[in-house]
């Protein structure tokens, strides 16, 4: 767009404390094979004077962040986080989850009286599919896989499955016509291995991910095939998690077990960025404020901390900061499409004239911020330049007022969030996440997983630490 106020639409539809130093990141869970997980999350239940879990004091609040710490509510944003990452599930750039999402967030902004937008990019196609039994999977898991563009889509097949491991022919039972085969995936070896099982008359194929080094674990994918561009196969093919991987194989040895792989097809799509303002006293040609976060997953991951822990922050923050003054206009950008290559940021910001960029004071930009996992406990702020702007210095002062120093990284060097979009045309911007505490690299294991959930990754304590800094951060920022 040219502007904030060009090619865009209006939205009318929306549907704890363990020992010293540390937060409380274990929750009490029940997960049983055939089950959901039974979880209770403590909600925080400090007072703005209070010494926060993991602070080395009590902290120091201006009369200013009094006015934001104390609205501010992780169980509220805990609601929605319910609706993205529950009733909505994983939402794919372009795709009808997303979308579902973007309307969502965009009537919530638009009941607290933000001036609401949303802004339309083309994205590529995706290729999905989505796993079910008669007998029921396992329901702590999201079971949408990746599927091939190369092979069967827009089609449902139920069959009974067979594991024939590295898949060489070999490794086929004498009988697999008519079947759903378990295949390990190996990519320099990938079209051979579709084409063994399509000479052998199996369904359909399910490509098993090798796992990653602890704690990394490989995401669903889909598998491409180039060689049958032009001539696709005639069964579906489909990439699982390897969360996914693990459980299908346990099923699968505890007796028969029976698959049903519904491939879709989803082209021609158009992914949007959601964009809110309140305009401050500087008026229209005044200065900006931004905070944001992306709201889109990547396949079959619910995306309760990536990145619907940044999202529902966002939402809390507009809700407390609707009406507060500030002289500057203060700015929530939900961005589309993140997990695709920041495409939803990138092109917010190539279509913002110069004038417009030059408004902006500071972008923050909130990507996986309530993680449960133990070891992470660091909050790091993250340049894409590696350098420290109005974005970091504001956070870290707000860190020092709240007591978390300690905890606070150094302004470290890395992009791979919407951040750097910003940072690539010279706007003060930062990235702000919890991770392990050696290195930004370092992300808990249901990152990009079936397992990104509320139950297995998501600390409320962590997600109230992140909206105090952000927000007293933000206030600091927008008032001057």
């Amino acid at each position: 767009m040219a502007s904030l106020d060009d090619t865009v639409t209006s939205p009318h539809e929306s549907s704890r404390s363990t020992g010293s130093g540390q937060l409380n990141r274990r929750r009490m869970l029940t997960v049983a094979l055939g089950g959901a997980a039974t979880v209770a999350l403590p909600a925080p239940a400090w007072a703005a004077a209070d010494h926060r879990p993991g602070a080395i004091r009590p902290p120091r609040l201006t009369p200013e962040d009094r006015k934001v710490v104390a609205q501010l509510s992780a169980k509220r944003a805990l609601a929605h986080l319910k609706v993205l990452s529950e009733d909505i599930g994983p939402r794919i750039g372009g795709t009808d989850s997303e979308r579902r999402a973007a309307h969502y967030i965009a009537g919530q902004l638009d009941k607290l009286r933000y001036d609401t937008t949303l802004q339309p990019f083309p994205v590529a196609d995706k290729f999905l599919a989505q796993l079910s039994s008669p007998a029921r999977l396992p329901g702590d898991l999201n079971w949408q896989v990746g599927a091939s563009g190369q092979a069967a889509l827009d089609t449902r097949v139920t069959a009974s499955v067979v594991d024939v491991g590295a898949g060489t022919p070999a490794d086929y039972p004498a009988d697999v016509s008519g079947k759903i085969v378990l295949v390990d995936y190996v990519a320099a070896q990938r079209e051979q291995l579709a084409a063994t099982a399509v000479a052998a008359g199996a369904a359909a194929v399910v490509f098993l991910p090798a796992d990653l080094v602890e704690p990394r674990r490989a995401s669903a994918f889909s598998p491409t095939l180039p060689g049958s561009a032009s001539a696709p196969l005639p069964i579906p093919v489909v990439g699982v998690a390897q969360a996914q991987k693990h459980r299908l194989r346990a099923l699968l040895a505890a007796g028969p077990l029976t698959l049903t792989i519904a491939t879709t097809a989803h082209r021609g799509l158009t992914s949007h960025n959601v964009l809110a303002e309140r305009r401050g006293r500087s008026g229209a040609g005044g200065p900006v404020v931004m905070v944001s976060a992306h709201y889109d997953s990547v396949i079959g991951a619910p995306g309760a901390n990536d990145d619907g822990s940044g999202t529902v922050l966002c939402l809390e923050l507009a809700r407390v900061l609707k009406a507060v003054p500030v002289d500057a206009t203060l700015r929530f950008a939900l961005w589309g499409s993140e997990e695709q290559g920041l495409i939803g940021s990138r092109y917010y910001v190539a279509q913002l004239p110069q004038a417009e960029r030059d408004r902006i004071l500071a972008v923050y930009q909130n990507d996986m911020v309530a993680t449960s996992w133990d070891p992470a406990t660091r909050y790091w702020l993250l340049s894409f330049t590696g350098e420290s702007n109005r974005a970091t210095d504001e956070v870290s002062a707000a860190a020092r007022r709240l007591g978390y120093e300690p905890q606070i990284s150094p302004v470290t060097q890395r992009g791979a969030s919407d951040h750097q979009s910003f940072q690539e045309v010279g706007i003060a911007s930062a990235n702000f996440s919890w991770r392990g505490e050696e290195s930004p690299a370092l992300l808990e294991p249901p990152y990009h997983s079936p397992e990104d959930t509320i139950a297995k990754n998501i600390s409320l304590e962590r997600l109230q630490v992140s909206m105090e800094l952000i927000g007293c951060a933000t206030y600091a920022t927008a008032r001057h």
